[in-house]
């Protein structure tokens, strides 16, 4: 599976869109904004900045993305304001991965200029662009960017870690799709190092782009635990892969498909990411911010009731649904009928394990300042 080609967020406005069922991230964005406003503030005062660089990394094509773009501009408005400088203009750069739903996304920009000039007269000074490719890599030219943040993106990882990937010779991991309380310590240890290059190289192209002082907020899911295997970390992954073997009980995937399947993700520890920021040095860490975050993005409150634990169930599948059907669909080759079998499935598991528990995501939001 080559993740940079089949890792996008549901396309279009359809009911298990993206934009439909990104209840999770627009949770985890408000709960980064005072800490955007922060490093905003500071980048703000203390530069005299005539045209702002700044870029969404994993912007993905929800309505989320414009709501930190409006965010963004409000704070830096204000600052200026009060310190009486001039509002720059916004450079705003969009990234994500070359299959993304970037015509969703710019057919939606005619109402956010309209918007931005009747709300904030400041539409002639916003420039937005998109900019396809992995942020694992540059993206932009030296010393161009002021400002980076990225949302509920960076637990994506480059590629299926070295040794799990579909075509190897033997499957490591049988019966999951992620690491478990089961997976050998070579599935573990394959994980973490993937991890640990994928997000130094991803540290030292910003390193090349950003100019000094920049700021960066990260926000990604991780866990507070040090084992890789806690529920935190992983148990959603353990629930798809109880789904993805009840198909294969019904015939309807071949069980050597859910071998060789592995999710090109990981959730770090705060640890693990102090290590690679401190390793590629160039990066002073402001703040460092846990928080816990439903898996449902706290939308059901009474879980106890048949119909509670039904509708949180459905709710987290299609939130799911939204982020890994693109993979699931390249790796098993199934039609839409099939995907839906599964996702019942997987919605019911969901339901009965969540009114029997109350485990949640962990995700951290991190703010770095680029040395001078």
């Amino acid at each position: 599976m080559e993740v940079i080609q089949v890792l996008h967020m549901n396309k279009g406005n359809g009911d298990t869109s993206y934009a439909k069922n990104s209840s999770v991230q627009r949770e985890i964005i408000s709960m980064g904004k005072t800490i955007i406003e922060e490093a905003l503030l500071q980048l703000s005062v203390n530069n005299d900045i005539k045209s702002m660089g700044i870029a969404d990394l994993g912007c993905s094509s929800g309505p989320n993305t414009l709501s930190v773009i409006s965010e963004v501009v409000d704070v830096v408005r204000a600052t200026c304001g009060h310190i009486g400088r001039p509002v720059p203009e916004f450079r705003l750069y969009l990234n994500d991965l070359y299959s993304n739903d970037f015509n969703y996304l710019f057919m939606s920009l005619p109402a956010f200029y309209k918007k931005l000039k009747e709300e904030k007269g400041v539409e002639s000074h916003c420039f937005i662009s998109g900019v396809p490719g992995s942020f694992y890599a540059r993206l932009f030219p030296t010393n161009t960017l002021h400002f980076v943040y990225s949302f509920s993106s960076l637990h994506w990882l480059s590629q299926v870690p070295v040794g799990l990937e579909s075509y190897a010779v033997k499957h490591l991991n049988k019966g999951k799709v992620y690491i478990s309380k089961s997976s050998p310590q070579s599935v573990l240890n394959a994980y973490s190092m993937q991890f640990q290059a994928d997000f130094l190289a991803f540290l030292k192209s910003r390193s090349e782009e950003l100019l000094p002082g920049g700021r960066m907020v990260l926000s990604f899911l991780g866990r507070n635990s040090i084992d890789p295997a806690a529920a935190e970390a992983c148990y959603q992954w353990e629930l798809l892969a109880k789904a993805l073997m009840n198909l294969v009980e019904e015939g309807l995937i071949e069980e050597e498909k859910v071998d060789s399947f592995n999710t090109p993700y990981y959730a770090p520890s705060a640890e693990e990411i102090k290590v690679e920021i401190e390793k590629e040095g160039t990066f002073i860490i402001d703040r460092l911010e846990a928080f816990d975050v439903d898996w449902d993005g706290g939308a059901i409150t009474d879980i106890q009731t048949q119909q509670g634990k039904a509708l949180i169930g459905e709710r987290v599948a299609k939130t799911v649904r939204a982020v890994v059907e693109s993979m699931l669909e390249s790796h098993f080759q199934i039609g839409r009928d099939t995907m839906d079998v599964l996702f019942v499935k997987f919605s019911e598991i969901v339901g009965t394990y969540l009114s029997k528990t109350k485990t949640k995501y962990i995700n951290f939001v991190i703010s770095l300042v680029k040395k001078g």
